[in-house]
């Protein structure tokens, strides 16, 4: 028998004992919202790649947003509410009844014990995903690292890996021991509300063992150096996206449809919030002011469509002509405006490794973003888009600029899809998701 027969067999009898052994296994992924959020996204792609590849993996959520039988909800209580309610209350406390930074905290102190519903009892790995604002506390993950059931922890951002924040931005205390915390009141003590959440944490893994996966290689290198998650296993599996829907589609088309103009370039900006600081949409605005002012026929052959909420008040202050689209869920309209743009832009101040971008470069969109967390492994500089220098403005323009006017649109289109094909599509992603399980 020559070599290459006896590789395909060897491949087929390793794809047959796959098949056999994970044909009966069953995965219960747990995440706060069915569809609201990146890690919601991120949570129902590995869930429908999973079941793609004879899993049987279903989802449970506090939020359930659809009638999809794989998707179980929480069971509908009073405490349901109060949970997020409460520990809103006990944060906005400690903020000395301010709202700024209500939200960038989490402290886990109130959620739902799930280890006594059925999905739980029946699954043989439990798979926690974003589960803050009220779905689980501190004591429920702690019953649920000592049921016995193994653990996977995907990180969507490092709050695992801190006492109270997901955003650390310059803050490295978290390698040490959360203290003096930056988003509290004149910048915290040594005895603050993150000390406090920290030996909670600590006490919750303490003899645990959890596998933690980082979407990204970024946030993988930063969950190591946590003195938190010293004893904890800790790999980098990157999301995965649905490729038959987000593909290339016309982009003439797309934009009669959608009411953008066909005779301009368009750049697009994407965020759930797109008043949310930390994506940036102020580096954006002052990009296209440098290129308005160093190139004045742009003013006339480029706009910008914003699509988030509240995207009518970040459209203001452009110097080029804007379309906000407002928020949308609808994933098939989604695509169809990522394929209406010519560049999509994303000057996030933080990211681990943004759908957005595996979005747009699924439907053969350049991107350009700055040099922070997984962006610049998502964007190969120069070759599929332009990794930009941090909060530099005058780089973000110019990274425009060269997608819109230097670089080979065709070329850029192929180097976008074979980067998404090889990297993020669903069939790799779960493979490796499969290797994880069986270990």
């Amino acid at each position: 028998m020559c070599a290459q027969t006896m590789k395909k067999s060897t491949n087929y009898e390793v794809i047959c004992l796959l098949i056999r052994t994970f044909v009966m296994m069953r995965i219960l992924i747990v995440n706060t919202s069915e569809r609201t959020g990146g890690a919601a996204v991120a949570a129902n792609r590995l869930m429908e790649a999973l079941n793609n590849y004879g899993v049987r993996a279903k989802m449970l959520v506090r939020d359930k947003q659809t009638d999809a039988l794989t998707v179980i909800g929480l069971p509908p209580t009073w405490k349901l509410h109060w949970n997020f309610l409460w520990e809103r209350f006990c944060v906005w406390i400690h903020l000395r009844c301010r709202r700024q930074h209500l939200f960038d905290i989490d402290i886990a102190n109130a959620g739902t014990d799930i280890t006594s519903i059925r999905e739980f009892k029946e699954a043989d790995i439990i798979h926690l995903h974003w589960i803050n604002q009220g779905m689980l506390s501190l004591k429920d993950i702690r019953k649920i690292l000592t049921s016995g059931k193994k653990v996977v922890w995907t990180m969507h951002d490092i709050w695992p890996a801190t006492a109270i924040c997901h955003l650390t931005l310059d803050c490295r205390h978290f390698e040490t021991g959360c203290q003096n915390c930056r988003l509290l009141p004149e910048g915290g003590s040594k005895n603050d509300l993150s000390v406090k959440v920290w030996k909670q944490k600590r006490q919750m893994l303490e003899g645990q063992h959890v596998t933690f996966v980082a979407c990204s290689q970024w946030l993988a290198g930063e969950a190591q150096k946590s003195a938190l998650l010293q004893n904890q296993r800790i790999i980098n599996i990157p999301n995965p996206i649905d490729t038959h829907l987000y593909h290339p589609i016309d982009q003439q088309e797309t934009r009669q449809e959608l009411g953008l103009p066909t005779n301009l370039r368009l750049i697009l900006f994407v965020s759930q919030r797109a008043t949310n600081p930390y994506k940036g949409m102020q580096h954006l605005t002052e990009a296209c002011q440098l290129l308005a002012n160093q190139y004045p026929e742009m003013r006339e052959n480029t706009a910008v469509v914003v699509l988030g909420g509240h995207a009518e008040e970040v459209t203001t202050p452009l110097p080029f002509k804007s379309y906000p689209l407002g928020y949308v869920n609808d994933e098939h309209r989604i695509v169809k405006v990522y394929n209406a743009a010519d560049v999509f832009i994303l000057p996030s101040l933080s990211e681990n490794l943004p759908n957005t971008i595996m979005e747009a470069m699924a439907c053969g969109i350049p991107c350009v973003g700055f040099h922070i967390g997984g962006i610049p492994e998502e964007i190969d500089h120069l070759e599929n888009g332009y990794v930009a220098a941090y909060q530099d403005a005058a780089d973000l323009a110019k990274g425009i600029r060269w997608i819109l006017d230097e670089a080979t649109k065709e070329d850029l289109k192929r180097a976008c899809l074979r980067k998404v094909a090889r990297n993020y599509s669903q069939q790799s992603i779960a493979q490796r998701y499969l290797e994880i399980y069986e270990q």
